[in-house]
Order: C-alpha cells, then structure tokens, then sequence
C-alpha cells in the first residue's frame, strides 16, 4: 500500500501544481473486482484485464503500464497478464513494477538481461530464480522501457524522476514541498539502513568484518582470512565479536548464512540441497542440523508452514 500509494500521490500533486490534468491514470485487476491489500484495506478499480485488451488500438491506450505487487508474489501464477505485459510492451508502452512487481515482470518475460530493482527482502529468491535478469539492491531502475522500484517510499523517487523528465526540477522541487520530503533520492541509494544503524555497532572493524561477511555468503572465508583483510588476529576478531555483538564471530556468520537460507526456502522453489549449497554448507544434512538449531523447525518443515500460510 506505501508503494501504491507513493506512486500515485505525486501525479496528483503534480496536477495541481500545474493547474491542469497533466497525468491520468486508471487501476485495473485482472477480473475488475476490488482488490485488498495486504494491509486489509480494499480498494476499488476501473478497468479489468479484457477491457484493457480492448484499448491496446484505441485512444485509450496507456503510455505507462505498472505492476504493484507484494507478499507471496513467487506464488502468483496469471499467464494472461503476462502475455498482457508482453502485448503491451512490444507496443511501445512503458512497464513498471512496484515492490515486487519485478517477480510478475520477469515471469513475463520482460528482464531478461535487463537491469531491475526489487526489495532488499525479495532479492536472494530473485536473483536465484531469474539468473539471466541483472537484479541490484537500489531504490529504483530504468532499463531502455522498463522501469522498477524496491516499493515503499522508493515510489515516490521513481515517479519523481518520472515527472523532472516530463517538465523540470521546479515541479518535483514543488512536489516535494507538499509530500514533504526534501530531495529526491538517487536510484543508487540503499535500501536498508546503514549497517552502523541496523546492528547498532560502531567499532569500525567489526563492521568491515560483517561486510565481509555479506558479501560470502556462498563460498565463506575462513576466519584466518578475514583476520588477514582487516590486520587483525584471531584472538583480537574473536574477543570483539564478543563484546560487540556478543557471540562468536563463527556464530554470527552462521546466523547470517541461515537467514540466507530462510529467504531461499520462502521465496524460491529451489531444492533444499541446493540452497545449502548456495549458502555455504558442505551437506545436506549439516545445513538441516544447523537450521534447526535456530529455527526449531526443519527447512522442510519452513517450506511446508509457508506454503500453508500463503
């Protein structure tokens, strides 16, 4: 709803700072039924898929067509909203998504060796399931005619360098002023907080070290390496992850892998054994033992309780 919401607020300001209808938009769901969010709240449509159809020729052809999806998205499956998408695409018409609109954008077929964006959240699931597709961690990417956003407030910065191309930085000044933000992000920006912020650390080392980390997930350093990147002894990365975050570093890298592993089992289809691999585990069996050390439930048992909830 956040990135609904932050996608269509600024086209409204915008009408109003000019003082004319610069921008018109419709909301369309595939049978022409309200749709409810995710937040329980309903809301009303205009249009439905067959209607849509029938404007591709006509006057009421759209310039711009934007997917908004969230939860559960690796579970859609709506094979005429791809072949919409396509339709629409090899038209000319621009195509967005919001959140994780980018998942419903690359089962259409419409990614592939393109750049994209998607929640921070979504982003391991995605980047495993849709290899050929150039996924990033940013707030929002245009690629040619394609445009994604990682939702929630990185819609409003989408749409606001949607409206600069379209006029000029007086009227996105202008928006800006009465969504009260005050400037507009750049699409490189992150997503998450800063690591400093996130874990509430501030020795300098320990977050280079977690970094590190992140950013081996597959493959883990051994803790005589990392010792070697950040000039420090086994003996000195060991008593401050104690008192930093107090665990071992050893535990904390398993931890992160896990969570790794957990994103995989909920948002992709891949097999246990390959997640495991993909997070750095030597077997099967290891990766099973250590996960149910921490979640208490097997990763079969996670797929299975997530498939019933969605």
């Amino acid at each position: 709803m956040i990135a609904f919401a932050t996608a269509l607020e600024p086209l409204r300001s915008a009408n109003r700072m000019l003082g004319y209808e610069a921008y018109r938009w419709r909301l369309a769901s595939v049978d022409g039924q309200p749709v409810r969010a995710s937040n329980g709240v309903e809301c009303g449509v205009d249009t439905s898929l067959e209607e849509e159809r029938r404007r591709m020729s006509g006057e009421g052809r759209p310039s711009m067509v934007i997917v908004c999806s969230g939860l559960n998205v690796e579970n859609y499956r709506q094979k005429s909203v791809y072949a919409w998408l396509r339709e629409e695409y090899n038209r000319g018409v621009a195509i967005g998504g919001l959140c994780t609109g980018a998942h419903i954008l690359a089962q259409a077929g419409l990614l592939s060796g393109k750049r994209c964006a998607i929640h921070w959240e979504n982003l391991p699931g995605f980047a495993e399931a849709f290899p050929k597709v150039n996924v990033y961690a940013d707030l929002f990417e245009v690629d040619g005619n394609i445009y994604t956003c990682a939702g929630g407030t990185a819609a409003l910065d989408m749409m606001l360098k949607l409206i600069g191309e379209d006029f000029d930085d007086n009227l996105v000044n202008r928006v800006c002023e009465q969504v009260l933000t005050d400037r507009v992000r750049s699409p490189s920006d992150r997503q998450r907080l800063p690591l400093r912020a996130r874990l509430g650390v501030q020795n300098s080392k320990v977050l280079t070290i977690i970094e590190l980390m992140e950013a081996n997930l597959a493959e883990p350093l051994s803790l005589l390496e990392i010792a070697d990147h950040v000039g420090l002894s086994r003996r000195q990365i060991e008593r401050l992850f104690r008192q930093e975050m107090g665990r071992s570093p050893a535990r904390y890298y398993l931890e992160i892998r896990l969570d790794r592993a957990r994103h995989l089992l909920i948002q992709s289809t891949m097999p246990v054994v390959e997640v495991a691999v993909a997070c750095g585990f030597v077997s099967a069996s290891h990766f099973s033992k250590c996960y149910r050390e921490l979640y208490a439930r097997s990763p079969q048992q996670e797929r299975a309780d997530r498939r019933l909830a969605a």
